[in-house]
């Protein structure tokens, strides 16, 4: 996890060349799990004269290259637009790029605007109000370049935020109403909605049996041990993970699920 934390720099260079700066958090995660997944697969060999840093310099590229992929070719939508305006025009200044699906990616031929204005409306609702207007700022303002400020990054994090509370929005309104036949289904699907491995262990393994004092102790050891992270790691996750989990638990219960 020290060679791993040695790569941060290279993953904001290389994410802030699109604008995309505010996703280190998340692609810093997805190179974690996917370097303690090689070192437990044996993908890793140690050879003479190759540190195992340079192993993992070419698992962060790798994975940093196929999040610039994703983040150039996925569909966008209307991030900006007020639920009330959706039978009005949107303009290209109104589009973010926010990592889900379900409108085309058109400025001029945005469709499905009842789903998008729900994921919109929800997810506005489920975070401050200071977060989504941070979040707005870091997506839709110029490009920013040199050493971030720590205003920088606190508009980072909101915009993570604000995409990962979307992205469990977006899962949980996709989840088929047939599924859900007790309360039971309600609390397993709705961790299952969580956007991210780590937070999606965290909220089923400590959130959902709501772990208390020796009983959370063992759990964060266990689920750190599972996932090749610290337990002050997983244990930063929990409040996170709690408020996504009751997010897509309020959705699950109310079975709002608009027609597409």
């Amino acid at each position: 996890m020290v060679a791993v934390d040695g790569v941060r720099r290279y993953v904001v260079s290389h994410l802030s060349r699109i604008g995309r700066a505010c996703d280190v958090d998340d692609v810093m995660q997805d190179i974690r799990v996917a370097v303690w997944d090689g070192v437990t697969r044996g993908h890793y060999r140690q050879l003479p004269g190759i540190p195992f840093g340079a192993w993992v310099q070419g698992v962060c590229a790798n994975v940093c290259a196929a999040h610039i992929r994703r983040e150039l070719s996925h569909q966008t939508f209307p991030l900006l637009m007020e639920p009330g305006d959706a039978d009005g025009p949107a303009s290209l200044d109104a589009l973010s790029i926010l990592g889900i699906g379900g409108v085309d990616r058109s400025a001029e031929k945005i469709i499905d605007q009842e789903w998008a204005r729900t994921i919109i409306e929800l997810t506005r609702a489920s975070v401050p109000a200071e977060v989504w207007e941070l979040a707005v700022g870091s997506l839709t303002g110029p490009r920013q370049y040199g050493p971030p400020s720590p205003q920088d990054r606190r508009r980072w994090h909101a915009a993570t935020v604000v995409r990962q509370t979307a992205r469990t929005v977006q899962n949980a309104l996709e989840v088929e109403p047939a599924e859900i036949r007790n309360i039971a289904d309600v609390c397993q699907r709705a961790a299952e909605c969580l956007p991210t491995t780590v937070l999606r262990r965290t909220a089923a393994t400590i959130v959902r049996p709501d772990l208390r004092g020796p009983e959370r102790t063992g759990a964060l050891a266990s689920l750190a041990a599972e996932l090749g992270v610290t337990e002050r790691y997983v244990a930063v996750q929990i409040g996170f993970a709690r408020r996504l989990y009751q997010t897509s638990w309020r959705i699950l219960r109310g079975g709002r699920r608009p027609a597409r």
